[in-house]
């Protein structure tokens, strides 16, 4: 009998400590693409290569290294930034940008790097290279179709889709994240993100599977939000061009009036809970832009919702066919960009004037 109550007692222990376990994931949509491209075996890696990839450390120089450094030190390497940028994770964005071969975001809370994210070919991303082909990424750091971690007492697995393993999956490093953003057209590490755990936690950009507590941002007001978009609209015309600089291309210049074409059609797709280039009362790119008598040869039109920021976004456009032909025209020669909330809208315009 006490034998039958012991077996009976372990199973509701058992059972109870299952269902604690919760299930959120933040969906990140972007298009399906039916091209063929290159694809990445998210077979689960082998006990010792996961050992491998866990113990490794962080290196000392380098992007990598500024994670957990202060905010004076990182004055000290990189100078003051160019402007600060709010975040809608706590953190603010410091950007840098002064460099022709290179982009950094670097995220601070708390006079403490949590973030890092870089592009461009005169990066320091050890012991990653951007533009590196993605056999090579994946000989130094292997990537599983899940991770896990404990933080705060809390348990935590994301797991990976198909098409994150393809375009941006997440290996860890020491005690940091490193999302590695791919170029599944090219086969090429796009750029990387550098992360916290607390950060990553907060920004689900995968499904998630917890136990215990989900760590959240803190509430945002309208003010803060608007001052995350509009730091965010000139973060993606800033990472759209290091990718047109990749392929050669000349720089996209910013439009006010084509970026406020942008930001209402960005608004109305929120507003009005849908996801399309055509807007039901607005209709078309032709007809907005016509509204506010913009004058243009020609003109193209790039949307993406629920991506977690600017950067998730911008390269989330490179891995879709039809926005990535968008970005990469070589004709056109300005861009606006409108973010409201997490709806994004590019529009590139080839003006009449170059000089505009």
């Amino acid at each position: 009998m006490r034998i039958l109550i012991r077996s009976i007692l372990i199973f509701c222990i058992i059972f109870v400590s299952y269902t604690l376990f919760f299930h959120y994931g933040k969906y990140t949509p972007n298009e399906q693409l039916k091209e063929e491209n290159v694809q990445i075996s998210n077979e689960e890696t082998t006990n010792s290569e996961k050992q491998v990839a866990e113990g490794e450390t962080v290196p000392n120089e380098g992007l990598l290294s500024f994670m957990e450094k202060s905010s004076e030190e990182i004055t000290a390497i990189l100078g003051e930034p160019d402007r600060i940028d709010p975040s809608a994770y706590d953190y603010d964005w410091w950007i840098y940008e002064q460099e022709d071969n290179q982009y950094i975001q670097v995220g601070v809370l708390n006079q403490r790097v949590v973030s890092v994210y870089g592009i461009g070919k005169g990066l320091n991303a050890k012991p990653f290279v951007i533009g590196q082909p993605i056999q090579e990424v994946f000989k130094i750091q292997p990537v599983s179709s899940s991770l896990s971690l404990e933080y705060e007492g809390n348990s935590y697995r994301f797991e990976f889709s198909e098409e994150d393993m393809n375009t941006r999956p997440t290996v860890k490093m020491g005690d940091v994240f490193v999302q590695l953003y791919i170029d599944k057209f090219d086969g090429i590490l796009s750029s990387i993100r550098v992360i916290d755990a607390e950060t990553f936690i907060k920004q689900r950009s995968y499904e998630v599977t917890y136990r215990g507590e989900l760590i959240e941002p803190k509430e945002i007001s309208e003010d803060k939000w608007e001052k995350i978009e509009a730091g965010a609209e000139q973060q993606i015309l800033s990472i759209t061009n290091m990718l047109r600089a990749r392929h050669g291309l000349a720089a996209v210049q910013w439009h006010e009036d084509t970026s406020r074409v942008a930001f209402l059609h960005s608004k109305d797709m929120k507003e009005n809970e849908y996801f399309s280039h055509e807007s039901p009362t607005e209709g078309t790119l032709v007809n907005r832009l016509a509204q506010l008598d913009i004058k243009y040869q020609m003109a193209g039109e790039n949307i993406a919702a629920q991506y977690v920021d600017a950067i998730a976004a911008s390269e989330g456009w490179l891995n879709s066919k039809g926005h990535r032909d968008t970005m990469l025209n070589e004709e056109f020669t300005h861009l606006g960009v409108g973010v409201d909330g997490l709806y994004y809208t590019q529009n590139f315009i080839t003006t009449w004037d170059l000089n505009q």
